[in-house]
């Protein structure tokens, strides 16, 4: 039970942190974009 509890409180922050990567990797993308079109992200 206590190798289960672990595990279940190790995952959230990997989990987070998958997620974050990803929107860190959509809005690079998306300036890059805007970038190569001469016009503002926001």
């Amino acid at each position: 039970m206590t190798t289960l509890f672990a595990f279940y409180v190790l995952i959230w922050p990997a989990l987070t942190l998958g997620v974050l990567l990803l929107i860190c990797r959509a809005v690079l993308r998306d300036r890059r974009e805007a970038r190569r079109q001469h016009r503002g992200l926001v």
